[in-house]
Formats: C-alpha cells, sequence, structure tokens
C-alpha cells in the first residue's frame, strides 16, 4: 500500500494540501500524466483498490463543509459483488476519489477472460463536488483505462462547474484513458441535466472524436 511519504513524492509536494493542485495541473498535460502513472506502477501494481482512499481521507477529505467519509473498501467490494456484472453503464453519485467505482470495474474484469474483456463494453459514470477529490477520482479512472464520465458539481442542484468524459482511445484494458471536458453546450445541458455553469468552459479535447463516442457508449443500459 502506498504511504503518504511515497505520494508526496510521486506528485512532487512537501505538503498533502497542494497535491490536488499540483495533480489537477499535471492530469492536463497527457505526456506528464502517462509518466506519472507509470512512475505509480512502479511502486505499485495492484489496481483493485484506491490507492488515495487513507491518504485523502487522513490530509484532505472536508469533512466539516461536505460531511465526506469515503466507503470503506470492503463495502465497496460487497456493492460491486451485489449490483451484478452485467456490461453497461455503472453511475456513483458522491464518487470521492472513485473507490467504490474502482471496485466495480475490478469485479466487471473478473467477470470475463483477458481476451474477452474489452473496455468499451463497460461505461462509468461519477459525480462529485469536491474540488479536492476531484484530480484523484480523474487520474484512478484515467490510469484504469476506464470509459466514463465525471458531472464536477452539485448533484441535487444541478450547479455544475465543468463534465469530463474519459476515453479509453485504443480499447485496450492494459491501456490508460484520454481526458476531455465536454463543451458548455445545450447538448451537454441536457444530457447532464446541467441547470447552471459554475465556471468558464475549458477547451481541452485529447481524443480523435470523444463526442461522438461518449454518445455511442452511453446508449448502454444504465444497471448501477
Amino acid at each position: 500500500m502506498l504511504t503518504t511519504e511515497q505520494i508526496n513524492t510521486l506528485l512532487s509536494v512537501d505538503d498533502p494540501y497542494k497535491a490536488p493542485a499540483k495533480l489537477m495541473k499535471t492530469l492536463f498535460d497527457k505526456e506528464k500524466r502517462e509518466a506519472l502513472f507509470r512512475a505509480f506502477l512502479e511502486y505499485e501494481i495492484r489496481m483493485d483498490y484506491d490507492w488515495f482512499h487513507i491518504y485523502y481521507q487522513e490530509e484532505q477529505a472536508q469533512r466539516k463543509t461536505h460531511k465526506q467519509d469515503f466507503t470503506p473498501n470492503s463495502i465497496s467490494e460487497l456493492i460491486a459483488k451485489i449490483s451484478g456484472s452485467n456490461p453497461g453503464s455503472k453511475l456513483d453519485v458522491a464518487a470521492g476519489t472513485g473507490g467504490l467505482t474502482i471496485q466495480k470495474w475490478h469485479h466487471d474484469q473478473r467477470q470475463v477472460s483477458p481476451f474477452e474483456y474489452w473496455p468499451s463494453n463497460y461505461f462509468y459514470q461519477c459525480e462529485e463536488l469536491s474540488d479536492r477529490a476531484l484530480p484523484f477520482l480523474l487520474f484512478n479512472m484515467a490510469i484504469r483505462g476506464m470509459n466514463g464520465t465525471v458531472v464536477f458539481g452539485d448533484t441535487l442542484s444541478r450547479k455544475i462547474k465543468q463534465v469530463y468524459f474519459l476515453q479509453n482511445d485504443a480499447n485496450d484494458f492494459l491501456g490508460f484513458s484520454s481526458i476531455n471536458v465536454m463543451p458548455h453546450t445545450l447538448d451537454t445541458e441536457k444530457e447532464f441535466q446541467v441547470y447552471e455553469w459554475l465556471e468558464p468552459e475549458i477547451d481541452y479535447i485529447e481524443s480523435p472524436n470523444p463526442w461522438k463516442e461518449m454518445e455511442k457508449l452511453g446508449q448502454q443500459t444504465l444497471d448501477v
């Protein structure tokens, strides 16, 4: 299990409170992001749990303002099993750093052989309010090569800052995901039920045809 000291070293920060901003900046540079992924994988190769669970909860969690307490790994694993294993879309509201989504992703992988597992058969939808949790959530999804979306904002009021779309462009179960930011269009507002945008639009696209692919992936049945 990665220690706080190891994570700080990998992120090149001397204080955990600097980690979210530093990580978010790195995520928007594909070359540096994937170099960071490879560096983390030299320390930890198990992908079936959230590496940042303890690190975040001890150093970053906003318990007073956002009532943040993360679901224990044992409970996340149980929920992943109970929810079934059919291909399609899965929804994790108040996703935090992605512990439950990681368990669901891992459970989905174990239901088929590596030769029959295709990332494009699965779509993980997350919603999260915390600025501090968001970079770790995007990191966790992208390093595992997930296809999915992250709605960054208030689930109840639908006042949203950004919507991120992650895509495993090569459909490679050993590959990383690209990160794209959805445009603030009427189509996006309708698809994600955005009532109000709280931040300016970010023009950032890495995938060749992200919106066409998201529409295709998103047509699958919601089963979580």
